[in-house]
């Protein structure tokens, strides 16, 4: 590494694997997806249980590709089980490793990305940061307001890599984020329609509560009385109703895959279901798209598809057939959340962006 370079491992935990990335400066020197089986996972009673378990693979996986600890400058994991908070960088201190830990707030192995870096960082006394968590929320007064006093709409999306879309878009187009206004589009397993208005993501759907358009294996928006009558109908348990809204409904309900390369092949072998299926969803990611295009009064300097699916031309062709007059469309597909987490790191470690600090109290507390 050159003089004054810094090098970071990025750490993000999903349900079936764990990403790791080493980056010296933002130059990728090391990536792998170290997949975790069935078999390994079930002994754990609950995901918190699996922090040591993680952390001894991800050791070991590094030793054996000759990458000594002892030479990172920093760790970044990613977040998750937080109370609603600013975008940006934090450094881990001891009430956002709690939270994370405890995941009394949302139970998902995101939040171990902190707990590990934080770890390895005491271990080794090294910085440890988190970067954009899910718990971001920006949104305008407006955005949370509902029809039920009490109930308010909470901003639980992709921000991570719908941040550094962005920062990566104003780099190319030779702006500063905080210059611009853009629709960011984030289509994987969930999908994430945000307005990012000079810096601050001002509303979206929420991809935990089953707002906004069906995703592969989310229900997306549900008409209130229909759900209600089948919360009554003592024909699905509590745990069968919520896993329509963010594990088994949407495309997986209706065809028996999340895999949008299985549905295209489907439709190209003439099965009219599942075109009509993901034409559905293709649509209502169009509306949700138009509703952020309005959130930004019309005035939004490009819209950016990301996420796995922007990979899928037949995706990609009948999404622009709806939004294509609105303003300009980028592509930019896949995910950049390894890259995030470390660009983060760097930017305070170099003094480009001061940290953030975690108070444990929500942006937003009610009326």
């Amino acid at each position: 590494m050159k003089k004054n370079s810094y090098r970071v491992l990025a750490i993000n935990p999903g349900s079936t694997s764990t990403k790791i990335g080493v980056f010296d400066d933002d130059n990728c020197v090391f990536k792998v997806n170290i997949e975790h089986t069935d078999e390994e996972l079930k002994k754990f009673k609950e995901i918190s249980d699996q922090r040591e378990f993680r952390l001894n693979t991800l050791l070991k996986v590094l030793k054996e590709n000759n990458i000594d600890i002892k030479t990172i400058d920093a760790f970044s994991g990613r977040g998750g089980s937080l109370e609603c908070c600013e975008g940006g960088t934090y450094l881990i201190n001891d009430l956002m490793y709690s939270d994370a830990k405890s995941m009394r707030i949302v139970k998902h192995p995101s939040a171990l990305g902190i707990v590990l870096a934080k770890d390895l960082g005491d271990k080794y006394q090294k910085k440890a940061f988190c970067v954009n968590p899910p718990d971001v929320d920006e949104f305008n007064i407006e955005a949370r307001i509902t029809g039920i006093p009490g109930i308010y709409r909470e901003s639980r999306i992709h921000a991570l890599n719908q941040k550094e879309i962005a920062i990566r878009y104003a780099k190319k187009v030779k702006k500063n984020y905080e210059d611009l206004n853009l629709i960011i589009c984030h289509a994987g397993g969930g999908i994430s329609v945000a307005a990012h208005n000079h810096g601050r993501m001002i509303d979206c759907n929420d991809i935990v509560n089953g707002d906004g358009p069906m995703a592969p294996n989310r229900s997306g928006f549900i008409p209130a009385k229909p759900l209600i009558n089948m919360c009554f109908s003592k024909d699905y348990t509590e745990q069968q109703i919520k896993a329509f809204i963010n594990k088994n409904g949407g495309i997986m309900a209706h065809l028996g895959t999340a895999d949008i390369k299985e549905v295209t092949k489907m439709i190209a072998e003439g099965n009219k279901k599942a075109k009509i299926i993901y034409d559905a969803m293709i649509y209502q990611i169009a509306k949700q798209i138009g509703a952020m295009y309005v959130a930004l009064k019309c005035n939004c300097s490009a819209i950016i598809l990301t996420g796995g699916i922007a990979n899928d031309e037949y995706y990609i062709k009948k999404l622009k057939k709806y939004i294509g007059k609105l303003t300009k469309v980028e592509i930019m597909p896949g995910e950049f959340e390894l890259e995030a987490l470390s660009a983060g790191a760097i930017r305070v470690l170099t003094a480009k962006e001061k940290p953030k600090n975690y108070t444990g109290k929500p942006v937003f507390k009610g009326l």
